[in-house]
């Protein structure tokens, strides 16, 4: 069965890559929705574009985490044991965006609110950052020993390469964010979140380009560039030239393909390797010496193909019954009325008029 261990090392890849893709817009709006939505209304308003399916995102990281457990527990034990306080504050994160998203609107109080729109924002930008530092980290070298034990502390992990890596992870999730709420908010929601995006769109192309060089470099490939690092650079400029032409559909797909580019470059490069060690070449942790046995691949690939299609259906459909607009009007207090409700009322009863007289 060892041709399933190359199977499962795409199945992984493919996991974190859809995390990334979908998760990723939800990690913008977490981060941006107190600039798009610059009130109550619009705060709630910015939420509730990812409100029905955050939740269902995320869920693409905990399969991704229990494939590489159940596929390589020795890839597994060795990353978890190396990233163990990275890990801790990721989940802290993930927590308290959670607990965020539902419990803001608990209490109808501002600084209650405000709290959570602070723990929104943080988790949010705290969240990619350290999976991107993490994912860097298998191409960049740890302190591995023969025993396949990580020597090394957490400082260690905060090298130059894995920073810059999931910094570039940050600007294009709140790229992709900023582009996901164009194409569900109206009014002046939208245009604050295309601004947003013409704004991010130049940083973060020039993350990418210095992310996808850094990366070829590291991997120690051929002097020429792989189609996949090659379309990250290509999908980042059309996104660059998509916000700035307004078409907001295109630059959210392109803002697609670059996030699963860059991920897809992460493991691509890092193959047949899957943990590089800094103390010793010999030393790698690789898909054949981390890999379970081959019944146990069997088992989950049959699994695999039947479970994963009825995962894409479901989340496809969810997507399509989710599709609409969502506008700041749909949240303001019932006594507020609209901004076009209100000038109508002032068209019919103008201040000063015979009615105003009289009051």
């Amino acid at each position: 069965m060892s041709s399933l261990i190359p199977f499962w090392y795409i199945v992984i890849a493919v996991l974190w890559t859809g995390f990334f893709v979908l998760e990723g817009f939800d990690f913008g709006v977490g981060m941006l929705h107190s600039l798009v939505g610059q009130d109550e209304a619009g705060r709630r308003a910015a939420i509730n574009t990812v409100g029905p399916l955050w939740d269902g995102n995320e869920v693409w990281l905990i399969v991704a985490g229990a494939g590489m457990f159940a596929a390589f527990p020795g890839w597994y034990a060795t990353m978890f044991s190396a990233y163990n306080l990275a890990l801790v504050l990721l989940l802290a994160a993930l927590i308290v965006r959670g607990l965020a998203f539902e419990y803001r609107g608990k209490r109808d109080a501002a600084r209650w609110r405000r709290t959570w729109d602070v723990l929104l924002t943080t988790g949010s930008v705290l969240a990619p950052l350290l999976i991107g530092v993490a994912l860097a980290g298998l191409l960049g070298g740890l302190p591995i020993n023969s025993d396949q034990n990580f020597t090394g502390t957490f400082w260690d992990l905060l090298k130059p390469y894995p920073l810059w890596t999931g910094i570039t992870l940050v600007l294009l999730c709140a790229l992709h964010g900023a582009t996901f709420m164009c194409l569900k908010t109206t009014s002046d929601m939208r245009q604050r979140s295309w601004q947003l995006a013409r704004r991010l769109a130049p940083v973060t192309a020039a993350f990418v380009v210095g992310f996808i060089i850094w990366t070829h470099v590291t991997a120690g490939k051929a002097f020429w560039l792989n189609l996949i690092e090659v379309l990250a650079i290509l999908a980042v400029i059309a996104a660059v030239w998509l916000v700035w032409d307004h078409h907001e559909g295109f630059a959210f797909a392109a803002t697609a393909v670059t996030i699963a580019s860059c991920i897809i470059t992460i493991f691509a490069d890092l193959y047949p390797n899957v943990m590089v060690s800094s103390t010793n070449p010999a030393y790698n942790l690789t898909v054949h010496n981390t890999a379970s046995g081959g019944y146990s691949l069997k088992v989950m690939t049959v699994v695999v193909i039947i479970f994963l299609p009825v995962v894409l259906a479901y989340q496809t459909w969810t997507y399509y019954v989710f599709r609409r607009r969502v506008s700041r009007e749909e949240f303001l207090p019932a006594d507020q009325p609209a901004p076009e409700q209100a000038t109508d009322a002032a068209a019919r009863h103008p201040v000063g008029g015979a009615e105003g007289k009289g009051s």
